[in-house]
């Protein structure tokens, strides 16, 4: 009976193996761009932090780019081929980890950004980014972490929002974000992005 059971564990623990070392493989894959703790890398084209982003929103990004309501042929390839359970398994992974933000963006705009941040631009129909990724810019669910993102990857994210992620529709939370970037002035896009990426 004792042998049974050792034999019964030992298979548990052989079908959890190539799991852990499939899920190893795509981590090391991801490591290439997003750097080793997820902390994202500063190049020609920055890459984004993961480290601390929100599992839920992670899986839907990675699905609107399967389904092309996100663009990057890249990010494409990479994601048509994950499983469910491996996108949950990433997302996971990657929502644990705590690297210090890269820091660097010019200081001189970060007050209008905090401002911007906390108070939103009445004026310009720009709401409060605090009223849906929170004041520490953790977020919540498909809501994305801003804490830390690089500022050049925020910058070109919200600059570029209609021609990177206009395929947006009415079921991805990314859709809201659009006429929010459009209202807001290169500067003032620059100004939050500097804020966001230093908070921690």
């Amino acid at each position: 009976m004792l042998a049974v059971a050792f034999s019964a564990a030992g298979h548990a623990q052989d079908r959890g193996a190539p799991a852990r070392q499939g899920l190893q493989a795509k981590l090391e894959y991801c490591k290439t761009c997003h750097g080793l703790s997820g902390q994202g890398y500063l190049g020609y084209f920055p890459m984004p932090r993961l480290a601390g982003q929100q599992p839920e929103y992670i899986e839907a990004q990675l699905r609107a780019f399967i389904e092309r309501r996100r663009t990057n042929p890249i990010m494409f390839n990479v994601a048509h081929v994950l499983s469910p359970s491996m996108m949950t398994a990433l997302a996971a992974h990657f929502r644990n980890l705590d690297p210090k933000p890269f820091g660097g963006a010019p200081r001189g705009s970060i007050a209008t950004g905090q401002r911007i941040y906390e108070e939103g631009l009445p004026e310009a129909n720009v709401p409060a980014c605090s009223a849906c990724h929170g004041m520490e810019g953790k977020g919540q669910n498909e809501i994305p972490r801003l804490a830390g993102q690089l500022y050049a990857y925020t910058v070109g994210q919200l600059t570029g929002w209609k021609k990177v992620r206009g395929q947006g529709s009415a079921v991805d939370t990314s859709a809201i974000m659009a006429p929010t970037a459009h209202n807001l002035t290169r500067s003032q896009v620059e100004a939050v992005a500097a804020y966001v990426s230093y908070l921690q």
